[in-house]
């Protein structure tokens, strides 16, 4: 099944981001905390999943980690606040497959999941050099 599985504790954010999400695959699933995103990426094997970085509670590389042991063939794509490059750099470094501002959701998501899907890796161009 061509899915997704959005982890964000933010409602009104994942309401939009999931919005977007379902113009590309036919099932979006929702989840607000790491224990049900990996739950749900271990039961539905989703073809990808959109995650806040901030649910990685400050440890990225075991957090991509054990999303991958539950799932190893998922595309894994992050949501973050923070515009350093440094950030994103750090993300990718520990196995992210892109990493989109939340600023850029509008404009950056859809071409990120394109891209990852595709076997690129992808950073929103909003970073901060």
């Amino acid at each position: 099944m061509n899915c997704v599985l959005l982890a964000d504790r933010h409602h009104a954010l994942s309401e939009g981001v999931r919005g977007l999400l379902g113009t590309m695959f036919a099932g979006v699933f929702t989840v607000a905390d790491e224990a049900s995103l990996l739950e749900g990426a271990a039961r539905i094997r989703p073809t990808a999943v959109v995650v806040d970085l901030s649910l990685a509670g400050g440890d990225i590389v075991g957090f991509l980690r054990t999303l991958r042991e539950r799932a190893p063939a998922v595309k894994v794509l992050l949501l973050t606040v923070h515009d350093e490059q440094t950030v994103a750099s750090a993300a990718l470094a520990a196995g992210a497959d892109g990493v989109v501002l939340t600023r850029a959701i509008a404009t950056d998501l859809l071409e990120a999941v394109e891209a990852v899907l595709a076997g690129k890796r992808y950073t929103s161009s909003a970073f901060v050099h």
